[in-house]
């Protein structure tokens, strides 16, 4: 049975919301974020947010220099925001870095995790795992169960917020092939069961720890021109209207189309808003918890080891309609996959 909550709230908030609209009035003075990917596209919006309302913000980054530079000329002169090396395709660096940040002390607050990567090549990391897996969701989940006697610890409550996507209707998690070992590599397919990893996640991590204090939430914070969209084609981006014909970024928030600051707000609404308290392990989008959507009129996918259930790509790079599939929200196969990765994170480390 799906959670009764997975609708909207009625916010107030649009798509058109920025990260400062949805941070204004909130206090963050005394309190420890971590955002992962928080020195480029979204997250470094993330980031200037949080830190702006007082939060102490830590940014794990694999080229700690070049993440530094680009904060640096993003937010110029910035207290408050700390780089520690950490690698997400590096299960002992991930161990590494959770273990300084435990034998500090340090309650956890915020976690967001923002980084991954979208629609690569087909590569494997040292264990064999398929990238956009072992990235987008294995790392962030071994980050995420490390640091959970830290997020025990906060006072007033944590909150684990992971960035998903729309594309996670387009492929269910496919347990009995998860590294495209036996079926073709398909770099979007790829990408969209990660995303849906990440929602499964945070169904099974909120379920599991709210009685803790700790609450999770996913969310789609649209279409938005990054450093993200590096391996996606000119032609793709022109067709999806996330660029125009001169090459620029499209805005037009009511087609999920944003700012970085737009695209950043469902992130800080997530991890700080008191609109969502008492909620948790739903998936969100344009500042709102997002309906569940209908799995027979063809926007969303079925089966936990099926296939993907004939989206319609072209309506799904449209941005409508808003909406979580039901295939991402699954009990059952959020809890399959925990105790799979609590067996992947383990492998060959």
């Amino acid at each position: 049975m799906h959670s009764p909550v997975q609708q909207p709230i009625g916010s107030g908030f649009t798509a058109a919301s920025t990260i400062d609209d949805v941070i204004a009035g909130i206090d963050l003075t005394g309190r420890t974020a971590i955002v992962t990917g928080g020195y480029s596209g979204i997250g470094i919006e993330t980031t200037r947010a949080l830190a702006a309302a007082g939060a102490q913000v830590i940014i794990p980054a694999r080229d700690v220099a070049r993440a530094q530079k680009s904060l640096a000329g993003a937010l110029g002169p910035v207290t408050g925001v700390e780089v520690v090396a950490m690698d997400l395709m590096d299960p002992a660096s991930i161990d590494r870095f959770t273990g300084a940040f435990l034998e500090s002390g340090r309650a956890l607050d915020i976690l967001v995790n923002s980084a991954g990567i979208m629609a690569a090549p087909l590569a494997r990391d040292a264990r064999g795992f398929e990238s956009h897996f072992a990235t987008n969701h294995l790392g962030h989940f071994q980050l995420t169960t490390r640091l959970l006697p830290a997020l025990r610890r906060a006072e007033k409550g944590a909150r684990v917020v992971n960035v998903a996507a729309m594309a996670h209707r387009l492929s269910p998690v496919v347990f009995d092939d998860l590294h495209f070992e036996r079926r073709g590599y398909d770099p979007l397919m790829a990408y969209a069961q990660s995303k849906t990893a990440n929602i499964l996640f945070t169904v099974e991590l909120d379920r599991r720890e709210r009685d803790a204090g700790v609450r999770a939430f996913a969310l789609h914070p649209g279409a938005i021109f990054t450093p993200l969209s590096r391996h996606v084609s000119q032609e793709v981006l022109l067709e999806s209207r996330t660029l125009d014909e001169n090459g620029k970024p499209v805005i037009d928030p009511a087609s999920g189309r944003k700012t970085p600051a737009q695209g950043a707000s469902t992130s800080v609404w997530c991890a700080t808003s008191p609109q969502l308290a008492g909620l948790g392990g739903l998936y969100c989008e344009n500042n709102e918890v997002s309906p569940l959507l209908d799995p027979v009129d063809g926007t969303g996918a079925e089966s936990a080891d099926g296939e993907s259930g004939g989206i319609d790509t072209d309506a799904a790079a449209q941005g409508y309609p808003v909406g979580v599939a039901p295939h991402a929200v699954d009990p059952d196969a959020a809890t399959r996959l925990w105790e799979l990765s609590e067996k992947l994170v383990t492998h060959a480390r």
